[in-house]
């Protein structure tokens, strides 16, 4: 038996709206992948870490990434909330942690932000590559503060379970210098790595008010 054309189209629409209707809202479907290493940091805001030691560390920060996870790293930045903290968690060949002023992976500003990654409904495509920097949480997904991480080598486990919002473009060695430190059975190093002070290069860009949950 032969379906007319009319019926045909009512059960293609009814068919679209099952599938959509399926679809997950935690896992958006058009995440376009960004890479890091393709763009000019001229473009963007720079945030220079410069340790105790005299190393230093640039960032080029990526507002169209995360926006909000940009907006508050640049506002803690340039409050001066890191001068004096310490990289208070270090892993070689996964990545170095810091950002908490307890010093014990508990601290944070005294507030929270939304997680800025795919699997928490946001759709981020900066992947956690070789010297992307991201946001540390806990198992629950709004639940980013100050601390941060930076990836020592490339690990897939992270993408779309955690804010990425930044990129070393110089000074890498110094993040492979400092996963190389010696620590205590928690992967705080024994000598601490202090950063002196966050430096922000806005560039042109404008940051918005921290949105706080």
């Amino acid at each position: 038996m032969r379906l007319n054309s009319k019926l045909l189209i009512i059960l293609s629409v009814l068919l679209s709206m099952m599938i959509l209707g399926g679809c997950s809202a935690k896992t958006p479907e058009n995440v376009v992948e960004f890479d890091p290493v393709a763009v000019d940091p001229s473009e963007y805001p720079v945030a220079t870490i410069e340790l105790e030691t005299g190393e230093e560390l640039k960032i080029a920060l990526f507002p169209e990434i995360a926006p909000n996870t940009v907006n508050n790293f640049i506002a803690l930045s340039q409050e001066g909330f890191y001068d004096g903290l310490a990289f208070h968690r270090v892993i070689k060949d996964f990545m170095i942690q810091g950002g908490d002023p307890l010093g014990t992976g508990m601290g944070g500003p005294g507030y929270t932000i939304k997680g800025e990654f795919s699997a928490n409904g946001f759709p981020n495509g900066l992947k956690h590559t070789r010297g992307v920097v991201s946001m540390a949480r806990t198992r629950e997904m709004d639940t980013a503060g100050s601390q941060f991480f930076i990836v020592q080598t490339d690990y897939k486990s992270l993408d779309e379970q955690y804010a990425s919002f930044g990129y070393v473009f110089e000074g890498i060695e110094v993040v492979d210098r400092i996963a190389e430190v010696a620590k205590d059975k928690n992967d705080k190093p024994l000598e601490a790595v202090i950063m002196k002070s966050i430096m922000i290069e806005l560039n042109g860009y404008e940051p918005a008010e921290v949105i706080k949950n």
